[in-house]
């Protein structure tokens, strides 16, 4: 098997993993009432005591206009809290209220329980070297972004 055939294949299998990944990611968010960009806030803010604006735009790769518009959408859903920066009037810091982390918890819970799912799809005996691969692949991906282009 030639290296380019081994790189078109690796580009192939990400690219419909991200899809399929996606997909995943849309089920879960619909299940809990959420629009899929609201999803990965949730995922993003849950590991978090609060975050501001900018900070959550760079990480979501969003400008920090699609980014207000989702938080606009979560507080009026009861399930984050913002406040106005003292030091900075113009950003603001945003966390999750008691419902938000009510429903950060059960998401986090169905997040786990669709990867159980999957990996009951997976023979037991390859679960361990699709864990240690997946952690190989990240890091090269994660090495290669930080290269100068």
């Amino acid at each position: 098997m030639s290296e380019n055939y081994r790189a078109e294949s690796l580009a192939n299998l990400t690219f419909n993993l991200l899809a399929r990944c996606q997909e995943k990611e849309n089920h879960i968010a619909e299940a809990h009432g959420l629009l899929e960009a609201e999803f990965k806030c949730f995922r993003l803010m849950s590991s978090e005591e609060s975050l501001n604006n900018q900070e959550i735009a760079k990480r979501m790769k969003l400008s920090p206009g699609r980014v207000t518009r989702i938080m606009d959408g979560l507080v009026e859903k009861g399930y984050m809290e913002r406040e106005i920066n003292k030091k900075d009037r113009r950003n603001m810091i945003l966390s999750l209220s008691r419902k938000g982390k009510i429903l950060a918890h059960k998401i986090n819970g169905a997040y786990v329980k669709v990867h159980q799912d999957i990996l009951q799809e997976i023979k037991v005996s390859q679960h361990l070297p699709l864990l240690i691969a997946m952690e190989h692949l990240l890091a090269a991906v994660e090495r290669w972004l930080q290269k100068p282009r």
